[in-house]
């Protein structure tokens, strides 16, 4: 059994004769445009939550403190603050790591 597994690895390790393929990266125009625009749209839509976030966070921070009670709304805004982060470094993220 452990001479069959390790087959199928040194098949997947060593791809047609060691190389490591490199496939066209050529889209179509049509493609291309599509899928600009709906990553666009939902950059936008991020955004647009993360702005919201950071909107309803603050006021219900300001409503708690009026009334004079406690709550753990720091931790809300760091996640909302954390998710603005990843929003807005996602594009630069993937183009690091792929191109």
């Amino acid at each position: 059994m452990f001479k069959a597994i390790a087959a199928k690895a040194h098949e997947y390790i060593y791809l047609a004769d060691g190389k490591v393929p490199d496939p066209n990266r050529n889209a179509p125009g049509a493609l291309t445009g599509k899928v600009d625009t709906v990553l666009g749209i939902l950059a936008w839509a991020g955004t647009a939550a993360g702005v919201a976030g950071v909107l309803i966070t603050g006021a219900m921070m300001a409503i708690s403190m009026r009334r004079g009670e406690g709550s753990e709304h720091m931790g809300r805004l760091g996640m909302v603050l954390g998710g603005c982060v990843l929003v807005a470094t996602a594009g630069p993220v993937v183009t690091f790591v792929f191109a």
